[in-house]
């Protein structure tokens, strides 16, 4: 079936007001989505969707259609991607929480190179202890790992993978954080700055480049944010607790898309039955990202992604 370019189910407000494209992203006989983890668009609209499965990358043009799939070695731990236009040239950075790595990789699946855990041994005693969960590219080159599922750290590095500095660690001071599960480098203004969503202290925290603390941006514009993606002054932040928001270039709210502010709260969320889903509502958004027209595709954290394309029509 095609998308259909209308579906009547409306959501955001405003001028961001978007449009569920129906039927989008639908998959060929023998290929099935899994827990969606991230989404990402690269310089020709098409969309690179990243589910635990074992096609865990998956490609489709701006209409839907499905174009190719690899990644089985992230089937188990597929979470962060992120894609960088270096030059002429486009990659993606994935983060393997499973095996304990960050793979810089074209755009068809080939391993450019594997960073593993870092060389810190007073914070990383044994491998496992290094789970991380997102990567962001500054404009020089260097690219950022937050480790969001294993000791709360954020590392730099060059753009060859040699490790740069690293700051962080468990807690709730400036610096310290809960679960930095995405992050993002803000080029919206004329000094780049690293935002980290600090999930589980319920806030983001902004640093420099070389990872002082600048600022928090907290209160009720978040729940449990996951990570980022800036779309021209925008920041678009895919919230768990069931809505994506979106900010503007001084953090200020703009609107709250698809907002559930019961769904999360549910027993036994996000594994809720099919049935009780709401087409105008999200139940645990993972990941988004803005095509060239605006358009918002957000993948969430459910046993079958359900990734769905909004056309914006405010």
């Amino acid at each position: 079936m095609a998308a259909k370019m209308s579906s009547g189910v409306k959501l955001g407000s405003g001028s961001y007001t978007y449009e569920w494209v129906e039927g989008w992203g639908l998959l060929p006989y023998g290929k099935v989505y899994g827990w969606g983890v991230g989404v990402v668009v690269d310089s020709q609209d098409n969309v690179y969707v990243h589910t635990k499965s074992p096609n865990a990358v998956m490609v489709f043009d701006r209409e839907g259609k499905f174009l190719s799939s690899w990644g089985e070695d992230f089937a188990e731990g597929a979470h962060g991607l992120y894609l960088s236009k270096e030059g002429s040239n486009e990659y993606l950075y994935l983060a393997d929480h499973a095996r304990h790595l960050v793979v810089k990789a074209t755009l068809d699946g080939k391993v450019i190179f594997t960073v593993g855990v870092p060389e810190l041994a007073d914070v990383y005693k044994t491998h496992d202890q290094y789970k991380p969960t997102d990567v962001a590219v500054a404009p020089n080159g260097d690219f950022y790992v937050c480790d969001g599922y294993g000791q709360s750290w954020v590392h730099r590095y060059d753009p060859n993978g040699v490790r740069i500095r690293s700051w962080g660690g468990k807690g709730s001071e400036p610096g310290q954080m809960s679960s930095p599960h995405g992050i993002w480098i803000d080029t919206r203004k004329s000094e780049p700055f690293v935002y980290v969503a600090d999930r589980a202290n319920n806030r983001i925290q902004v640093f420099t480049l070389d990872g002082q603390h600048v600022r928090f941006v907290s209160g009720d514009l978040l729940r449990y944010p996951c990570c980022f993606y800036q779309f021209q002054g925008n920041m678009y932040i895919p919230d768990l607790y069931s809505r994506v928001t979106i900010l503007d270039e001084k953090d200020g709210l703009i609107t709250h898309v698809g907002d559930d502010p019961e769904a999360y709260k549910k027993p036994g969320w996000p594994r809720r039955p099919v049935e009780e889903r709401s087409l105008d509502k999200f139940v645990a958004p993972h990941a988004c990202c803005v095509d060239s027209h605006g358009d918002l595709y957000v993948i969430e954290w459910v046993s079958d992604a359900r990734l769905r394309k909004y056309a914006r029509v405010g």
